[in-house]
């Protein structure tokens, strides 16, 4: 079958590569709308551990159930569904420690694109139906639901692990995708004020709508100056770090308070080496500032919840899609897309024929 493949470090095409075989608990699925992730393009582009040759990418996608194993209770052929970016392994022994993420190995949580084919095909295999599809209710369109899978679960799993409380000041570095979905579930958590950093025009203006209350910028000068000033030079009380260089991961501790403040970050800083912790904001390591870094949350039951946080009007990540195009070979102009980044783009869908 025909398949958009990593073929080497860089360099991307089309392959025709072997059907999914079906397995007991697992389902064979169409492809019907794919969304390129910056994590594409970090796997593609960006270096990091070596991946199997012509290895199907992509982890987001709304699909059609097309077959499912003798033991799957829950889902049927004809179905559409949402299919999480991060499918754990639910029967490994590390689930049972609450290790979600990265039970048998790290990162074996996110395995679609990087450990097992993708969606980038035009069919593929989730090995565990039951416990990693999600149900679409009804009235929520296909955008929502594309969305969901991966942009509106990892911002709010940067909000969740921030410890932000009501009436708390909050700073989402980075207002891609990733930023945005950050900035309303800091929004829905109680922060009072969110100060977002960002500089592109039309993210500028999605962060307002979802919640934001100031937007800074790089271009009027050093960052964390700009915080502090505005917070009279205590700080903010979370940081919620989505996006940037090596350098957001010490700007984020130097502007987050003594003795309670929060950094969440699940932005991906590419390549070897380290990431810079500053002494004196740090308290010489004594400062009493939380980090917490995170990989998004998946699996049936966290997206079906995102999913109802659409369905009842608390969120609406569609405005996201700013792109959108047909046909299953435009996946590969929509993956260079999310790296060149164009000024109007947020965010592009790719739907395929049925």
């Amino acid at each position: 079958m025909k398949a958009f493949v990593l073929k080497e470090p860089g360099v991307v095409g089309w392959a025709d590569v072997p059907d999914p075989v079906l397995t007991p608990y697992g389902a064979i699925l169409k492809p019907i709308a794919v969304a390129p992730c910056s994590s594409d393009v970090h796997t593609v582009f960006g270096g990091g551990s070596r991946k199997a040759p012509n290895l199907v990418l992509g982890h987001e996608c709304v699909a059609k159930v097309l077959e499912v194993g003798e033991l799957v209770q829950d889902f049927k052929p004809g179905e559409i569904v949402a299919v999480p970016a991060i499918t754990p392994n639910w029967r490994d022994r590390g689930i049972q420690e609450c290790n979600f993420k990265h039970a048998s190995a790290p990162f074996s949580g996110h395995q679609l694109g990087r450990t097992q084919p993708g969606v980038f095909s035009e069919r593929f295999l989730i090995p565990d139906a039951d416990t990693t599809l999600a149900k679409i209710p009804e009235g929520v369109s296909l955008e929502q639901a594309l969305m969901c899978v991966d942009v509106v679960t990892t911002g709010f799993t940067g909000a969740e692990n921030a410890n932000i409380k009501f009436g708390d000041t909050v700073v989402v570095m980075g207002i891609g995708p990733i930023g945005l979905m950050a900035v309303a579930g800091a929004k829905l958590s109680g922060a009072s004020r969110i100060l977002a950093v960002g500089s592109r025009p039309k993210c500028v203006d999605m962060a307002y709508r979802f919640g934001a209350t100031e937007v800074l910028s790089y271009k009027n000068g050093d960052i964390v100056a700009q915080v502090m000033e505005r917070t009279n030079g205590l700080g903010a009380d979370s940081v919620i770090i989505c996006g940037g260089n090596d350098e957001v991961f010490a700007q984020a501790i130097d502007m987050v308070r003594y003795g309670i403040g929060t950094v969440s970050n699940v932005n991906y800083f590419g390549g070897t080496g380290n990431l810079p912790f500053p002494k004196f904001s740090g308290g010489r390591g004594m400062a009493g500032k939380t980090i917490h870094t995170e990989l998004a949350c998946g699996g049936r039951v966290r997206i079906e919840r995102m999913l109802s946080m659409v369905k009842y009007g608390r969120i609406e990540p569609e405005c996201l899609v700013t792109h959108k195009l047909s046909g299953i070979d435009n996946v590969e102009k929509a993956l260079y897309l999310m790296k060149e980044k164009p000024a109007d783009l947020i965010k592009v869908m790719v739907t395929l024929e049925e």
